[in-house]
């Protein structure tokens, strides 16, 4: 009898699990010590939700409070995926 195949969980890219270094304005929001990007993103998304930051209407988009607003640079209202990218630019 044939065994079925068994799936293989996908590895996440060895660029997302290398730990980046938050500068001071997103250090404030997730913390000072290096993470992987994707702890990064989760830590983020837990102070959004933990802040009522989402759009209630349109969940892609994200309110800026006073903290974010600086890693927003300075925009009060980004969609998900330009969050990302205003992100990146505080990783080292």
């Amino acid at each position: 009898m044939d065994e079925p195949e068994t799936k293989a969980k996908r590895q996440p890219s060895a660029a997302f699990m290398k730990p980046v270094q938050p500068d001071q304005k997103l250090s404030e929001i997730i913390g000072r010590e290096p993470l992987p990007r994707t702890e990064v993103m989760r830590k983020l998304w837990n102070y959004i939700r933990g802040h009522n930051l989402q759009d209630p209407v349109n969940k892609t988009f994200i309110k800026a409070d006073e903290k974010l607003r600086d890693v927003f640079g300075g925009k009060d209202r980004v969609n998900m995926f330009e969050m990302t990218k205003l992100v990146s630019r505080h990783l080292k």
